[in-house]
């Protein structure tokens, strides 16, 4: 009797650390083959200013509904010119609930409009020659502002390893509370993408308060794609 009780307790601890190792060899196994989410960034020398730009979409897990978004943007005179310090960058979590429609929520900071929670919606849809995603956000904080903003790219084979690459990119914020302009600007992309490479001409053409200064920036892009 003391011999069976043995024996089934050693075939226990068989199993259960068998069922371990499985379940880490599966895990770790899996791991490798989670597809990852790109991350882009982009610097174009302008004829009055540099610009840079990074792209992070990520998914908490591979199924989580669950995902984060932040598109920041700097832009600097060659002078150093503190009125042409140009930041930015919201920070979201998003919830994805029907066929790339989601909920966002999170903070964005501005160096015109300031900082300020942000709550709205989001659409976003990707293929291999496509990518737009639009997304509208309302300010929480007392300036009660209202954003737009949208990122697309169209990137069709010209040939077996290059793609042209066009990208039109918008955002603007309206101060509610004073029905006014408050800050946008429109990015527009043109050149060729080379596996992970993109470049070519680039115009940024931003504009700021309510006389809506314009600040135009031409120039050549570079960018490359981070997997």
């Amino acid at each position: 009797m003391i011999f069976l009780t043995k024996l089934i307790f050693r075939l226990k601890t068989i199993i259960l650390f068998g069922t371990l190792f499985l379940g880490i060899f599966y895990f770790g196994h899996a791991q490798e083959f989670v597809p990852k989410v790109p991350t882009p960034v982009e610097f174009m020398a302008g004829n009055n200013r540099l610009f840079f730009q990074m792209v992070v979409k990520k998914k908490f897990t591979p199924q989580s509904k669950f995902g984060f978004l932040s598109v920041a943007t700097f832009s600097s005179s060659y002078n150093n010119q503190k009125e042409d310090l140009d930041q930015v960058m919201p920070v979201l979590v998003n919830y994805n609930f029907y066929k790339g429609f989601g909920l966002v929520a999170g903070t964005t900071v501005n160096n015109v409009v300031g900082f300020s929670p942000v709550v709205g919606a989001q659409h976003s849809v990707a293929n291999r020659e496509w990518v737009a995603v639009t997304i509208a956000t309302f300010f929480l904080s007392s300036s009660k502002n209202a954003e737009l903003f949208g990122i697309y790219e169209y990137k069709p084979k010209v040939s077996p390893k290059t793609n042209l690459y066009t990208r039109f990119q918008f955002m603007y914020v309206h101060g509610i509370q004073q029905n006014h302009h408050a800050r946008s600007f429109l990015q527009l992309r043109s050149g060729l993408k080379l596996n992970d490479l993109s470049f070519g001409l680039g115009a940024n053409l931003d504009q700021y308060g309510p006389e809506k200064t314009f600040k135009p920036n031409y120039g050549l892009f570079v960018g490359w794609v981070f997997q």
